[in-house]
């Protein structure tokens, strides 16, 4: 993307940070992600091609560097970009909230984000694995597994092997809403579009153990009540 030639910093602050799929990449830096298998987790449809360029740039422009391990860092003037990212993403949320249509749901990257703020071992000290179901999905998509013990959580593409203690079957449409603040366990529950399958003592944690979404789902949406579908 060519310059806007001008001297004003809004102009200024745009060059760098205005390509496509740029404020994702901080995005994704400024919640952790430091290896570019990670980050890619985080924008799954875009190559990996166009990543590392992207890469390159922020790097460029002084916004990240690589670190001694081979992964990436936000530099100073990068982590400066939180408060902005998180406006950012507010402001999407009261202004610009998603309607939840087919193209926008991507049970990979809902489980990815809400990997990032599960508390480890909240489940209890053991491992635990819950598997998702998502019985609407292509069979590639269909199926995902978290693995939680008290050294983190992992998200699983792939069958982990281990024993499975619950499993969720959702629709995907449904759970995103709940994890955004559109919608609860309970209601989603009640309407069957939620089951969770297994022992009780473990049942009756989950909802709080996955919870919502820390930041935006309190934030109210500004739009009609009628344009979030359901």
């Amino acid at each position: 993307m060519g310059g806007y030639s001008q001297f004003c910093p809004v102009a200024k602050a745009a060059e760098v940070l205005c390509q496509r799929w740029t404020p994702l990449i901080v995005r994704e830096l400024l919640l952790g992600s430091c290896r570019f298998g990670e980050i890619q987790r985080g924008v799954p449809v875009m190559s990996p091609t166009l990543l590392s360029q992207r890469l390159r740039e922020l790097i460029r422009a002084g916004v990240v560097t690589r670190t001694a391990g081979g992964g990436y860092e936000l530099t100073g003037a990068g982590r400066e970009l939180f408060g902005i990212i998180l406006a950012m993403g507010e402001w999407g949320q009261r202004w610009a909230r998603s309607d939840y249509r087919g193209e926008e749901l991507d049970a990979g990257l809902l489980l990815w984000d809400m990997r990032r703020y599960l508390r480890p071992g909240g489940l209890g000290t053991a491992r635990q694995v819950i598997e998702f179901d998502f019985p609407a999905q292509p069979a590639k998509r269909r199926h995902y597994w978290l693995v939680s013990d008290p050294s983190g959580v992992d998200v699983c593409l792939v069958d982990p092997g281990f024993q499975v203690d619950v499993v969720i079957r959702a629709d995907l449409q449904a759970l995103t809403k709940i994890w955004m603040g559109d919608s609860t366990y309970a209601a989603e529950l009640a309407d069957g579009r939620i089951e969770f399958l297994g022992p009780p003592r473990l049942i009756r944690r989950i909802p709080d153990w996955l919870g919502q979404h820390p930041a935006l789902a309190q934030v109210k949406s500004a739009r009609p009540a009628a344009a979030i579908v359901g």
